[in-house]
């Protein structure tokens, strides 16, 4: 099948529920399904460095009323790790776009952690009339927002690393120091190569570079909400505020969190994302 116009041949299909691959010419993209296949779309997307799985305690809380979708992004979890296709934000969010089609999804409400909000920016541009609307859960706006490691987690330059290099890695990705990264998380990094592991982040510095996410999503005029941990160690908390520069944005600060809400605080994360959703789901036909 063709999923858009100029988007390559997916071949095979998904089921309603579970998880399978789906075939593209960049290779296989792992895809989950939960919830009701009648239910308003949710896509949800996520960060550097990890996978679909980052959200396996907040899905439960969202099928209720919700088809909520996964993807593993090329170089990441169960899809293909191939070393000569690119990795690009767009290339990224058209993927992302075409495994929507291959379920016959033709409006979704999109949520993206971290760098995972820049590829659902990414797909809102590419794909208007596919996203209704779109949630980020800490996502920095641009590279000015970002706050440079102190430490040697600044990257990982030995492969495949040890745990103790991807939990030092890992570390400025929660509120706190000495926050146990969750272990079943970290064969998620483990298993990416170090090429798809750059070349992704690569591809986050390079299209924030071009434009921050603020002036991109100001053109689009979707519903936008923005939840961000107060305690980032990653990104400037302060900076979630850029985001009202979009016209009809919500911003909301969550006390006590840090750059992962979605792992530290799965049911406070989960009543915001329902609350944005029950106002701009869109009912399946």
């Amino acid at each position: 099948m063709t999923a858009s116009d100029n988007a390559p041949h997916a071949n095979g299909s998904t089921g309603a529920t579970g998880s399978s691959i789906l075939s593209l010419d960049d290779g296989g993209l792992h895809v989950c399904q939960d919830g009701p296949p009648d239910a308003p779309a949710l896509l949800l997307i996520h960060g550097s460095a990890s996978s679909a799985r980052s959200w396996d305690a907040l899905v439960p809380m969202l099928t209720g009323s919700h088809r909520v979708i996964r993807i593993d992004l090329l170089g990441h979890g169960r899809s293909a790790k191939p070393a000569d296709r690119s990795y690009a934000l767009a290339d990224q969010a058209r993927r992302a776009g075409i495994a929507l089609d291959s379920l016959g999804v033709e409006r979704a409400l999109v949520v993206g952690h971290s760098s995972g909000g820049v590829v659902a920016t990414a797909l809102a541009e590419q794909r208007p009339a596919l996203v209704t609307a779109l949630a980020l859960v800490n996502t920095g706006p641009g590279l000015d927002a970002f706050i440079a490691p102190q430490s040697g987690g600044a990257g990982l330059t030995q492969w495949p690393p040890t745990d103790e290099q991807i939990r030092e890695f890992a570390s400025t990705g929660f509120s706190r120091a000495g926050y146990r990264f969750p272990d079943e998380l970290l064969d998620e990094v483990r298993c990416m190569t170090l090429h798809t592991l750059t070349a992704t982040m690569q591809g986050t510095r390079d299209y924030l570079e071009q434009q921050a996410l603020p002036g991109r999503l100001a053109v689009l005029a979707k519903p936008l909400l923005v939840l961000f941990g107060e305690d980032d160690r990653r990104w400037r908390s302060s900076s979630a505020n850029d985001y009202l520069t979009v016209p009809g944005a919500e911003v909301e600060l969550l006390p006590g969190l840090g750059h992962s809400p979605i792992l530290e605080d799965p049911p406070r994360t989960a009543a915001s994302l329902l609350r944005f959703a029950a106002l701009h789901s869109v009912p399946v036909n």
